[in-house]
């Protein structure tokens, strides 16, 4: 924690509802502590989100990192919001210039990043284990900046309207072919077989439920990279199974970790100690 606070000290902020749970503060203070930076980071317990808004303006407040349930709630209250951000149909980040405010969101490019430090996504075929926020964050990225053979949906039977809005949002803003499919045992297993990446969106299998599985463990096999956004546990039951099939497996921590690098760069104009930043998340998480 930043420990030099004085008058000209920035500040940048984690809103959400609850947010005592929240990592950001460990992850951004150390990299502001890292790099000498006059800044600081905390977390607010938020429910009033046009209030907390105004706030951000009045306190002349850096920067938000925005979570659940806020990420669209937000958005009719900014200035401006990024065309990413936009056909995501969320927020995660808010940088206030001067008074002006502009949301983005950098969850998809913190997936990206975190997956193509594994392989390439270009020309690979993507199957996509549910259709809420994260997935769309993660699908409209991969969509836009990369040129995957094919995005697979894969959902449960009650999210189905979810899938097809999902489905017509990308269809109308990417050229990249996308096919929606219940999370069914015959049709999970098929697309599995044409899959190279599986991205697991949803919070099944997160603490502390952490034997729930959507995937039989013989629908993996070692062609399979599997990358679960869960971080905790470290190694949900998705990623022991495919990791007993030979795939290669990444959970989430390097995705929270380069979406807040990412927000790092857009509030300080700095490049962030990406490492650093991976040390204080996985400290907090007890992992070392």
């Amino acid at each position: 924690m930043a420990t030099n606070i004085s008058g000209t000290t920035r500040v940048c902020a984690v809103i959400g509802d609850p947010v005592e749970h929240s990592l950001s503060p460990r992850m951004h203070n150390a990299a502001f502590q890292a790099l000498g930076l006059d800044y600081v980071y905390v977390a607010f317990h938020v429910k009033d989100v046009p209030k907390a808004v105004e706030g951000l303006v009045g306190f002349g407040i850096r920067g938000l990192s925005v979570t659940i349930p806020h990420k669209v709630s937000i958005m009719p209250y900014l200035d401006e919001i990024t065309p990413l951000a936009r056909r995501i149909g969320a927020v995660n980040t808010v940088i206030n210039e001067n008074g002006r405010l502009i949301g983005t969101n950098t969850d998809g490019v913190g997936a990206l990043r975190a997956l193509e430090s594994v392989e390439t996504v270009d020309g690979r075929t993507i199957a996509l284990l549910g259709v809420g926020g994260a997935a769309r964050g993660v699908a409209f990225t991969l969509a836009s900046e990369r040129k995957p053979k094919r995005i697979y949906l894969l959902h449960r039977r009650e999210d189905q309207e979810m899938a097809r809005s999902m489905l017509s949002d990308l269809v109308s803003h990417s050229s990249v072919p996308v096919t929606t499919a219940e999370l069914a045992p015959d049709d999970t297993r098929e697309i599995f077989k044409e899959a190279d990446f599986i991205i697991h969106t949803t919070p099944v299998g997160m603490s502390p439920k952490v034997d729930e599985c959507l995937v039989e463990e013989a629908w993996f096999s070692e062609r399979h990279i599997v990358f679960d956004l869960i971080y905790n546990p470290a190694k949900t039951q998705l990623l022991q199974r495919a990791e007993r099939r030979f795939a290669r497996i990444l959970n989430g921590v390097p995705m929270f970790v380069n979406q807040g690098a990412e927000q790092f760069r857009l509030w300080t104009g700095q490049e962030p100690p990406v490492e650093i930043m991976r040390q204080a998340v996985e400290s907090g998480l007890g992992y070392t």
